[in-house]
């Protein structure tokens, strides 16, 4: 049987654990030539010794513009163009409306919103002629969690900003798609929650139980490969169904 990516170039920024690392190490079983970026190197390395496949690991802050340019001049030298661009990093904590800081806002906006914009715009010259392209949202654009409202509005503006960029696009054959998980069970989420907290989420989950990088990783797949071929601009809600009644 054919690998859905035999042969394809990917890149996945934030692609050193939780959903990145899951569509990182999917990618590379469906044959991909997989690329990741992440801020901390021996995390970094042990991703993709993980991932293996001859996968690449770019050092780099994706909200940071001087480090996209550096992930895409590797890229350029090492592969020449991108077929899948899975922009992954994003930053989230919680703050309650009267608390939130100059700094959470600029720090939430600048990774989520400006990073995300930037990556997508640089990657433009090297994007292959029907690549894919696949942001990560959440479904806390549409749903209202308590001290996560900076975080939704930029999940929200990302969906946004989609809608605009597929009509732009439309002459270069790209698609680009959001892929907004619901509860995944991550190392960011259980920074934020305890295991008494994970728990008490299963109730309002109606598939039973915590989403896993793996089932983003079989998502994302989906979205970058000829599966997808006529799905462009929409947000594809891998959540449990949790966000959905």
């Amino acid at each position: 049987m054919s690998k859905k990516l035999e042969g394809k170039v990917a890149i996945v920024t934030g692609g050193t654990a939780g959903i990145g690392l899951g569509a990182a190490q999917r990618f590379a079983d469906e044959g991909a030539i997989v690329f990741v970026t992440g801020r901390r190197q021996e995390v970094l390395d042990a991703a993709v010794a993980e991932i293996g496949r001859g996968a690449v690991g770019i050092k780099a802050d994706a909200a940071s513009l001087a480090d996209l340019d550096r992930i895409y001049a590797t890229i350029k030298e090492k592969a020449g163009h991108i077929d899948v661009l899975f922009v992954n990093a994003a930053f989230y904590e919680f703050q309650k409306m009267g608390e939130i800081t100059e700094e959470h806002y600029d720090t939430t906006f600048d990774t989520n919103v400006k990073g995300l914009l930037f990556a997508v715009q640089k990657a433009l010259p090297l994007l292959a002629k029907g690549a894919s392209v696949i942001l990560t949202g959440s479904i806390a654009s549409i749903v209202g969690f308590p001290n996560m409202s900076v975080y939704g509005a930029t999940k929200a503006a990302v969906r946004a900003l989609v809608r605009g960029w597929i009509v732009d696009l439309r002459d270069r054959g790209i698609r680009i798609n959001v892929l907004s998980p619901g509860h995944i069970s991550t190392p960011g989420l259980d920074g934020l929650l305890t295991a008494d907290e994970q728990a008490g989420l299963l109730a309002n989950i109606p598939a039973g139980r915590l989403g896993t990088p793996d089932d983003m990783g079989k998502v994302a797949v989906f979205l970058a490969s000829g599966d997808s071929a006529y799905v462009n601009g929409t947000e594809l809600f891998a959540d449990g169904g949790v966000a959905q009644y």
